[in-house]
């Protein structure tokens, strides 16, 4: 029985100073997502989620040979989700942060594209903060935009909701003066529809690292580094082999990449 022991802890210990215990091996990964942010992801009449991630993820898997499964997670639970291993990634356009690099991995970027304030048309909207001051601005709670009007406007009259949907009904209700939010989720999402066909930007574009980070990335757990790794692989053969532009020309008709 000792030598039994003792053999165990010497694989253990050979494994180790070979550079850690073997990778896991991952045949299906599970993908936490929001399901309320198009076009980037969004629930179906039928109830299915789509949108440009669920596509984009959909080819990451495949370029690596795994499946895919997605779990819908509301956004105030997203990471917390991932950490308490409900599912294994995010892809939900979660910017990489380097506060968030503290408790994740991420991938590589896989979009990145600025924020920009959106108001009714005709209406002048003065970026400043005395121009901000007193003024009712929403974005999506827990989201870098509202960091960014916290720290940068925090005279502001900040209006957080649980989703961006939210945002735009109550813009379009009159309760708010504008929404701050990512270009694309505000055009695609709300500006090309029928409902936002009053409203328009306003003001120059955000995207300081340091509330928006380095565009939207793959998060996973620290514990999981292959699979940080098999999702950097995937992003790398999907860019090369025109699947990314593929996916990218079906919802948007600009390089949503970013520089």
């Amino acid at each position: 029985m000792k030598r039994i022991a003792l053999l165990a802890l010497t694989v253990v210990a050979l494994a180790i100073s070979a550079g850690g215990l073997a990778a896991k091996e991952w045949t299906k990964v599970r993908i936490g997502t929001e399901g309320a942010y198009p076009p980037f992801n969004y629930i179906d009449s039928n109830g299915q989620v789509q949108g440009f991630e669920i596509d984009l993820a959909q080819a990451m898997c495949a370029a690596v040979q795994v499946e895919c499964e997605f779990v819908v997670q509301d956004w105030d639970g997203i990471i917390p989700g991932l950490l308490a291993k409900k599912y294994d990634a995010i892809i939900a356009s979660l910017y990489i942060t380097d506060e968030r690099k503290e408790k994740m991995n991420f991938s590589q970027k896989y979009y990145q594209t600025p924020a920009r304030f959106v108001v009714p048309k005709g209406t002048t909207l003065d970026i400043s903060e005395q121009g901000l001051s007193g003024k009712s601005i929403a974005v999506q709670r827990g989201t870098a935009f509202e960091r960014f009007l916290r720290d940068t406007y925090p005279k502001v009259d900040l209006r957080v909701y649980a989703t961006q949907d939210e945002v735009n009904m109550d813009l379009v209700a009159g309760r708010i003066d504008a929404m701050l939010a990512d270009t694309v989720a505000a055009s695609e999402g709300f500006l090309n529809t029928p409902e936002g066909q009053g409203f328009e930007f306003v003001g120059p574009g955000f995207s300081d690292p340091k509330w928006f980070g380095y565009g939207a990335g793959v998060a996973t757990r620290k514990d999981d580094p292959e699979l940080n790794d098999m999702f950097n692989a995937a992003i790398d053969k999907i860019r090369a082999d025109g699947t990314y532009q593929q996916i990218s020309a079906k919802f948007f008709p600009f390089d949503v990449y970013g520089q």
